[in-house]
């Protein structure tokens, strides 16, 4: 339902997916959602970024909305403090055997597939650690910017928070209606957008997870959380949250799962609701 008739008490913790939820259609943040988010922080209220994004994707959106606090990352795999540049905590690494395991699975299954691994250190990049390894012919739907080559032993050579898979010429829906059918639900496998790539992590690990631990360690009760998203990673924190908001251009997976529709990201969806409040 659309946001005019939904009565929710005031959240005491706002988690917001990032793409295609708080960023507009051209991934840029509007004034708008900046200047709410902003009197939501002054107002003692956390607000929290919940995203696929690694840590170090985290920053050129935290720093316009004065975040300091924390950011679930990698579909809850990590626990970011912004402030202070910390990985406060990990769940779920993949380990080479798995990793190995699910790479020859889905080899079958999805033949001509490219696999990347993301790793993580101690801060957001951290210069011991190559956070971000891909294989050649990787296709990056955010681009191809970044990223360090490598052979397929070496991108599955070393503990993951995330594999990231992509296909070209298929849908992610596609991809990973076939990698279910053959993981069977020794990992968990998402998207955050249909353009060809899913996204492999532990089984158990999501945003839902990742969410509960900051509202345990900030003592809010999960009836008191709301939380804004658009696509199927996002389904399970919506599902958490006492209130579960999707926006208008969501997956229809999550259009199912929210408790209330807002409007889009291209109309300031996020910032129409809190501006109930704030």
């Amino acid at each position: 339902m659309f946001g005019d008739n939904v009565t929710v008490e005031k959240p005491l913790l706002i988690a917001s997916d990032v793409d295609g939820t708080l960023l507009g259609p051209l991934e840029a943040l509007s004034q708008r959602t900046i200047d709410v988010v902003r009197r939501v922080t002054e107002d003692g209220i956390p607000f929290v970024l919940v995203s696929g994004r690694p840590p170090r994707w985290i920053a050129p959106i935290a720093t316009p909305l004065n975040l300091t606090g924390y950011a679930v990352c990698a579909n809850g795999a990590v626990l970011y403090e912004i402030g202070t540049d910390r990985i406060v905590a990990v769940h779920g690494l993949l380990e080479p055997t798995l990793l190995h395991d699910t790479v020859s699975a889905l080899d079958h299954a999805l033949p001509g597939c490219r696999y990347a691994a993301e790793r993580v250190g101690e801060t957001a990049r951290d210069p011991h650690t190559r956070n971000f390894v891909i294989e050649p012919d990787y296709h990056n739907p955010w681009g191809n910017h970044e990223g360090a080559e490598a052979p397929r032993a070496e991108v599955l050579g070393h503990p993951a928070i995330k594999l990231l898979i992509s296909r070209r010429g298929m849908s992610s829906d596609e991809m990973a209606r076939a990698a279910r059918e053959v993981l069977d639900g020794s990992v968990d496998i998402t998207y955050s957008t249909n353009t060809g790539l899913i996204e492999v992590a532990a089984h158990g690990i999501t945003k839902a997870t990742g969410l509960a631990e900051v509202a345990e360690r900030l003592g809010v009760p999960g009836e008191r959380v709301i939380a804004f998203g658009d696509m199927p990673n996002d389904v399970e924190m919506l599902d958490w949250a006492g209130h579960g908001v999707a926006m208008a251009n969501g997956h229809r997976y999550v259009l199912d799962v929210a408790d209330e529709v807002t409007a889009p990201n291209s109309e300031d969806g996020v910032a129409q609701v809190l501006e109930r409040w704030f």
